[in-house]
């Protein structure tokens, strides 16, 4: 029996994996969380608790979905210093790790990038440790999310926005990225390529844009956004002016991508995720606010962190070589966030 390892399970795109994971495979699923922000796995695993020791919960009839609230990175020392260190403490027969996914990081939206970027800087210690592990155990293959915030900042600006390609990252001629979120994910895909180049590991790196979806956080925009027009807010807030632009991408699209570009890449290649669509956040509002049948009054909080002015991709790379587009339209994605959004309200 295989096991999939996924840090970071229960944030709002690990949770989304696991789910997929437990619903597609027969393998066992091994998922870790701090819960500093993430989600208790008993709100949305649709399947019994069938132990709990006080360390390691078990769900499913056959046990096989198991999640450990912990700090990844203690949970890598362990792994690194006892080679049985996962089948003895989970107490299944198990050789290696087959998938990684390795969405443990620190983000927390904006507030967080831009209030207090020393915290998000430890992003750096944990890919190092997990990377470190990696190469030494070997999983088949790895999944590293970078972001679109590694993208140089100086083309997303009001004047000269441009959608973004896969080669505008070039690490022999480095941009300024998005603040030290920005930066730990260049240093991450770095460490991506190499593992790959130097320990012959299989690694594929991620940039995904702006993902939304149904049970998504509501320290993240558009749910935000959504349960604000479901309650008919008017003057409806907006960070800065509402002008600055985003490519939003729904998590469903986002999981498809991923499963299909791991089937092929292996050398720590980063791709774009996002619709290649440039929305700003009125037009989230307007769109919101139409499905809720009303035009708000809209009122600017300039004192708000807002980022960089413009960011969208180019999908041209991935469409050539792996024929994936995004199947949800926006439209359509934004009105499951107002349904949602109204069963928060009722």
């Amino acid at each position: 029996m295989k096991l999939h390892l996924v840090s970071g399970g229960c944030g709002f795109v690990g949770r989304n994996m696991v789910k997929r994971l437990m619903n597609t495979t027969e393998d066992y699923v091994f998922f870790v969380d701090t819960l500093d922000v993430g989600t208790h796995p008993s709100t949305w695993i649709n399947v019994p608790k069938v132990m709990d020791d006080g360390q390691i919960e078990k769900y499913g009839s056959e046990g096989r979905i198991i999640f450990m609230r912990a700090d990844f990175r203690e949970v890598i020392r362990k792994m690194l210093a006892d080679d049985a260190y996962l089948s003895t403490t989970l107490a299944i027969p198990l050789d290696h790790v087959s998938d990684v996914f390795h969405f443990a990081a620190i983000v927390g939206g904006r507030a967080t990038i831009d209030g207090d970027p020393m915290k998000v800087a430890l992003d750096l210690a944990i890919d190092a440790e997990f990377f470190y592990w990696a190469t030494r155990h070997k999983p088949d293959r790895v999944l590293y999310p970078s972001s679109s915030a590694a993208y140089p900042v100086n083309l997303q600006t009001e004047s000269g926005a441009i959608a973004l390609k896969e080669s505008d990252i070039d690490f022999n001629n480095m941009g300024q990225p998005d603040m030290t979120y920005g930066w730990s994910k260049l240093t991450g895909e770095y460490l991506s390529k190499i593992a790959s180049e130097y320990y012959d590991l299989s690694v594929m790196c991620i940039r995904p844009f702006s993902g939304y979806g149904e049970d998504q956080d509501l320290t993240y925009p558009i749910p935000a956004i959504a349960l604000r027009a479901a309650k008919s807010e008017d003057p409806f807030e907006v960070w800065g002016t509402g002008h600055q632009g985003r490519d939003f991408v729904h998590i469903d699209d986002v999981l498809d991508c991923i499963l299909l570009g791991m089937e092929t890449i292996t050398d720590g290649t980063a791709i774009n995720i996002g619709m290649g669509r440039l929305t700003t956040f009125r037009e989230i509002i307007s769109i919101l606010t139409g499905y809720a049948g009303y035009t708000p009054e809209i009122k600017q909080l300039l004192d708000k962190p807002v980022g960089v002015h413009s960011r969208y991709c180019d999908m041209s790379y991935v469409e050539s070589t792996l024929g994936w587009k995004a199947q949800i339209s926006l439209e359509e994605g934004l009105k499951r966030m107002y349904d949602a959004a109204l069963l928060r309200v009722s």
